[in-house]
């Protein structure tokens, strides 16, 4: 949900490949759960790094993803709920264990609420779409982690306010800093799709190792699944 910096437009640029040393996720409502990447296997995609849901300040639980395809998928099964503001809708997606993801930006949205989708699901294209606010620069997804102890509970997203999920017309300044603060999840140190994100100093850096081969792909940079 943050502005794209302009390093985004450089999408022919190499990766480096280099060793780390992996290291174990932290689950925080249930156990983290075996997620995908939300876009399709054998792309080539472009990430212009971990940063917070702000791209300024707080818990850095949000990834920029720029998929060859333009097109963004459901990383695990769960069910959509769509989240309106006036400038048009928004995705999110519960997963089992109190998890959700978020998806910014997207156009040309293709499920609706309350739909069950399973991994590879398609959710929309990405873009730069902006219904609750903020800024983008470049279409891509702002893919985005958060937990919900209500629903961890047994308990429906609609039905127990902003802290259960339900987020309609909240603005960008409200998800980005008070859902951001009370719900947001680190991506640092948690595996999507096979590869495991490592948040930098900076907003908008990183990297994105590859479990099987343990190379590194320096973020932003691009690499393919």
């Amino acid at each position: 949900m943050t502005k794209l910096p302009v390093r985004f437009a450089g999408l022919g640029a190499a990766a480096v490949l280099v060793g780390v040393v992996l290291s174990t996720p932290a689950a925080a409502a249930g156990a983290f759960p075996a997620f995908g990447l939300p876009f399709d296997t054998g792309r080539s995609v472009y990430s212009a790094g971990i940063h917070s849901d702000n791209g300024t300040s707080g818990v850095k639980n949000a990834i920029d993803f720029s998929p060859g395809d333009k097109t963004v998928r459901a990383p695990l099964a769960g069910t959509v709920r769509i989240q309106h503001c006036d400038g048009g809708d928004w995705v999110t997606v519960d997963h089992d264990g109190g998890w959700r993801t978020g998806y910014y930006h997207m156009e040309g949205i293709s499920v609706t609420d309350g739909q069950r989708v399973v991994p590879g699901d398609a959710l929309g294209r990405t873009g730069n779409a902006l219904p609750c606010g903020g800024s983008s620069t470049g279409a891509h997804v702002h893919f985005t982690l958060w937990t919900l102890p209500a629903v961890a509970k047994g308990g429906d997203s609609r039905d127990f306010g902003v802290g259960a999920g339900n987020w309609n017309g909240m603005s960008y300044d409200e998800v980005s800093t008070k859902v951001a603060e009370a719900y947001g999840e680190a991506v640092d140190g948690k595996i999507f799709g096979g590869w495991q994100f490592a948040a930098g100093t900076d907003q908008y850096s990183g990297t994105a190792t590859e479990v099987s081969s343990r190379a590194t792909i320096p973020l932003p940079g691009r690499f393919r699944v």
